[in-house]
Parts: C-alpha cells; structure tokens; sequence
C-alpha cells in the first residue's frame, strides 16, 4: 500500500488553515472527506499528526516533520500544474459522476462524444453515491434518495414510475381481469405462478410494488438475477414472465413491442429523481451542462 497524493494535499490544507472546515472549502470536498484523507494518512504513516481541539489542528512534532517534507515537493508539483495548464489551451477538466447504469445508457452515454470535458461514469449503490459525493469522489450523482449529509444540495428534476411488466406475447388476459376488478388475492395468485426476473441492484422496486399495490411483502425470490434491467428486457422479449421496472428505462421497449405493461397500479408506484451535488464545487459550469442534457432528455421519453 502507498499513501495517497490527495492524503497529503489534505493534509498541507489542513496544516496551512488549522481547521478542517478551512481545508474542505480550501479543497472543494467536504469536511467528513477531509478527516477520511487525515485519518488514512495518520493511520498510514502510524503517527498522530495534528492534536485536535474544538478551534483548531495543532500539528504535533511528527506533523510538522511531514510537512516540511512534503510542502515544497508539493507546491513545486502545483506550479508544475499552473505551468502546463497554461501551455494547453484546450485543456479539459474531468469531472465523475454517479448514476445506474440503465440512466446512463438510455440517456447520456449518446452524448459523450460532444462534452467539452472529460467524463468518468461510476456505478453502484445509491448510498455509497452519496458517500463519495460527500467525500468528494464523485462531482454530481442521480438518486432517487436523500440523504443527511449537510454538504448536498438535491435538485429534483423528474419522476419515474415503477410499473409491471411482461414479454409482449405473453397472454395476461386472466390476469388483466382480476386487477380491473380489483380481485388481487387472485391477480397475485396467478402472478406468483409466474417466472419473475430482477437485478441485484433493485430488488426494492419489486418489495416497494408488491407492498403498496398488494399490501403484503413478497413471499416468494425472482427466479433470474440479471445484471441490469436492459437484460431483463431482453428476456421478456424472448419469452415470458414478469418484472417490476420503472417506467422510463422500458418506453423504449414497450413503445417497439418488446415488452408490455402489465399494470401501473391503482395509485400509481412514483420516485422523484434528483441532482445531488456538493454545496461548493469548481465544477459548476460542467455540472450544468449535464444537468440540462439530462433534464433534455427525459422530458424527451
């Protein structure tokens, strides 16, 4: 294992500011990112580096060892950016982003070619988006949750609805009955019949469908886990079965004839969507410029 260069950029700021709230805004990440760099840096190196207090970062002994010997390798190493970024005048700046990979492919990925900036596109799960948001891992995440930290500000720019699906030659003709006339003891007699398929991404549209439209929790696992819900497309068109996808990402699907849906409920299943973004960012003007292709183009769908 080798320390981290941003370990040691936090940890200058931290010296230079002698508060980590100084340091986050000095750096543009967050306070709870500025004590994760600390922490691994301390806990890499085996010393304690600063005595901490209410006010302020007191470097201990062994911290101002490392940081006259780091500060001149790294200021050195920030003139070298100045200097090279000057001598490119098409210089990019990159910015990451989190989102499923379904938004991603139905939405973005066509316009990657066009940005004027460079793009890192990560998947995964929506509380550990938040987490490297806040650390300052990620620029801009797509989530259908809030969360707590007081760093994020959350913009809500659309809504998904969470719908039934099935093959398109699949006969739902019982089926369609019992839910018009709101016989669902035995709609879910005859959906648990079927083969049902999921991600292990979000098994949560399946428990958050069945418990608000049937009112008991799923008593029964899908039959197939697939990668993404563009798999899952895939096979329902070549056969049959059911799955519990938002609407958005299957338009495409059912409006070719792939898939059909089968019901959206009584009252419908609804997520909002939103932008989530640190409070501070020098990113802001590449933030924006994703924010409105994707606003674009979901109220395209």
């Amino acid at each position: 294992m080798k320390w981290n260069l941003e370990w040691l950029r936090t940890f200058k700021a931290i010296y230079e500011t002698g508060t980590l709230t100084a340091a986050a805004q000095e750096l543009f990440i967050s306070q709870p990112g500025v004590s994760l760099h600390l922490n691994s840096l301390e806990a890499y190196t085996g010393y304690k580096l600063f005595e901490r207090t209410a006010k302020k970062m007191t470097p201990t002994e062994k911290g101002k060892i490392l940081y006259n010997f780091v500060v001149a390798p790294l200021e050195k190493l920030e003139r070298g950016e100045k200097h090279f970024h000057k001598r490119s005048q098409q210089e990019r700046n990159t910015i990451s982003v989190g989102m499923c990979f379904e938004t991603f492919q139905y939405t973005l990925e066509k316009y990657i070619p066009t940005l004027p900036f460079n793009l890192i596109i990560k998947f995964g799960e929506y509380p550990q988006m938040l987490q490297d948001l806040d650390n300052g891992l990620l620029d801009l995440i797509i989530t259908p949750h809030k969360g707590t930290q007081q760093n994020i500000e959350y913009k809500n720019f659309a809504k998904e609805r969470i719908v039934l699906v099935t093959g398109a030659h699949t006969d739902t003709t019982q089926l369609g009955l019992h839910l018009e006339k709101n016989r669902m003891k035995e709609a879910v007699h005859l959906l648990k019949q079927g083969l049902w398929y999921s991600t292990s991404a979000d098994m949560g549209h399946l428990l958050n469908f069945w418990k608000k439209h049937f009112k008991e929790h799923p008593d029964f696992s899908p039959n197939y886990i697939v990668p993404n819900i563009s798999s899952i497309i895939r096979c329902l068109s070549e056969g049959d079965g059911f799955s519990v996808v938002p609407d958005f990402l299957c338009k495409e699907a059912v409006r070719t004839g792939k898939i059909k849906v089968v019901w959206e409920g009584n009252m419908p299943l609804e997520n909002t969507l939103y932008f989530g973004t640190r409070k501070k960012t020098i990113y802001q003007q590449e933030v924006e410029v994703l924010e409105k292709l994707l606003m674009e183009e979901w109220g395209s769908k």
